[in-house]
């Protein structure tokens, strides 16, 4: 198959969508397949084969995030020299309507993934005064079916989707990781260059430092933590508009010593991290696909997050850490399970728990999803651009009804 993949982000953007985008195009390739990715322009990228760049610009009030502003001709005509089989949306904005607009004239059928759970980034246009949840509602619905097939991460979103009203045919494949080789033996290298010991217990926070990640809450309760464990130490890798708040609150707190914050890394040396720490914590409750959860599991590292029906779901085995309910409870669960780790009374993650969430079943899933989406692709069907756009006046008139 020949597919093209339109996404609004793409690396050196670091995203979860970047990373899913990623993965599924290499493992794709693997398979035997050709992967075009359509996304916007961005000062740091670099050429690179078989990705396309539209002109664009930072998107409001999110400015490490972008936005295409024209080039859908250019699309167009670079799909008709490759003749795509299969249009693959990653987003619900300009790439995904450049996306529409190729499959219309094409004649191609079309799915999307619905990676984001936007409910919960309304805050960050106008502080929510502008865009609010039962327009993300409107827009999510119409966009999704205005494809013949969509790709959700989780269950949770699949639900929240049936719940907006989405009727075309979705499947929950979650992204994939890959699973890198467990190496202990170098766990004591990358201690050592961030200055710590050999019998240092290391918590792990790795995302973008973003307010829906709410990291806040992971360094309030590592205070509480450092007073039952003193060996404690906090490792929080990556950057983002919350870095500087979020240092501020680390050097108010007594386990400031103990707090280390390491900026972005590169995306290669993602697995170091994983393996030299003992455990990952995260306290996010927008996590609708949990990338850093799954490569937590890849690298053998158990974690411990706030509950939620994605991580239930996804936390089969006790092997994977716990779960929290209330924040208070952060520090208790952490304790808990260490000490019941530390006594051998949970098991190691092994590699048979691990490869339904590997990228090549991954790959396996999207693939089969394609063909049976080309399978029963019918003539009627083809006009996808003209569906999306003459429901604007509904967007519209739905958009009004839900003030």
């Amino acid at each position: 198959m020949r597919i093209g993949m339109f996404t609004d982000t793409y690396f050196p953007q670091v995203s979860g969508v970047s990373t899913s985008v990623k993965l599924l195009r290499d493992e794709l390739e693997r398979r035997g397949h050709t992967v075009i990715i359509f996304t916007t322009t961005d000062p740091e990228a670099k050429p690179e084969e078989g990705v396309v760049r539209l002109p664009s610009v930072p998107f409001v009030s999110f400015e490490d995030r972008r936005i295409a502003y024209g080039g859908f001709d250019r699309c167009l005509k670079i799909a008709r020299e490759y003749e795509l089989d299969m249009i693959h949306t990653h987003t619900e904005f300009s790439l995904g309507m450049a996306g529409r607009y190729v499959a219309s004239r094409m004649k191609l059928p079309t799915i999307h993934t619905y990676h984001t759970m936007y409910e919960n980034y309304t805050h960050y246009i106008l502080n929510g005064h502008l865009i609010r949840p039962s327009h993300v509602k409107i827009v999510s619905k119409l966009f999704c079916n205005g494809a013949k097939g969509i790709i959700t991460p989780s269950q949770l979103t699949y639900d929240k989707l049936s719940e907006y009203g989405v009727k075309e045919e979705m499947r929950v494949i979650p992204t994939g990781v890959t699973i890198p080789p467990y190496k202990p033996e170098l766990r004591q290298v990358l201690r050592e260059e961030l200055g710590l010991a050999a019998d240092d217990i290391v918590l792990l926070s790795l995302s973008r430092l973003s307010k829906e990640k709410n990291l806040a809450a992971v360094i309030a309760g590592f205070e509480q933590v450092k007073e039952q464990l003193p060996k404690a130490q906090l490792v929080v890798v990556g950057d983002g508009p919350e870095r500087e708040a979020l240092e501020e609150q680390a050097a108010g707190t007594r386990a400031k010593a103990a707090i280390h914050f390491v900026g972005q890394i590169n995306h290669q040396d993602v697995w170091r991290y994983y393996q030299m720490a003992d455990l990952y914590v995260n306290a996010s409750e927008s996590e609708s696909q949990g990338l850093t959860y799954l490569e937590a599991f890849a690298n053998h590292l158990p974690i411990i997050a706030k509950r939620n029906d994605y991580l239930t779901e996804i936390m089969s085995d006790a092997s994977f850490g716990a779960l929290f309910d209330e924040e208070a409870e952060f520090a208790t669960v952490v304790a808990n399970y260490l000490q019941a780790k530390f006594a051998n009374e949970v098991p190691e993650i092994d590699e048979a728990t691990l490869y339904p969430l590997s990228a090549t079943c991954f790959g396996e899933c999207v693939e089969r999803f394609y063909q049976d989406i080309i399978d029963k692709y019918q003539q009627e069907d083809h006009g996808v651009f003209d569906k999306i756009f003459g429901s604007i006046k509904q967007f519209y008139k739905e958009m009004m009804l839900g003030e």
